[in-house]
């Protein structure tokens, strides 16, 4: 089985180190969330903020890319 080269690029970006941070946060904070160690109002307010950094510093590195 042949993987595309679009692929190859979507699994490197995933497994890049501000991703995995990303996701690895996302699992925990809804495991905590799950089982009652945190609100759900604080695992939005964790998560919020994470995943408007993420996509905030994905959005700039675009944008920055356009510039050049």
């Amino acid at each position: 089985m042949k993987i595309s080269e679009g692929t190859t690029v979507t699994i490197q970006n995933l497994l890049t180190v501000k991703s995995m941070v990303t996701i690895l946060l996302t699992i925990v904070f809804a495991y905590l969330a799950v089982v009652g160690r945190i609100s759900g109002e604080q695992f939005l307010t964790v998560f919020s903020v994470v995943i408007a950094f993420y996509f905030g510093t994905q959005y700039q590195k675009g944008k920055d890319g356009e510039a050049e």
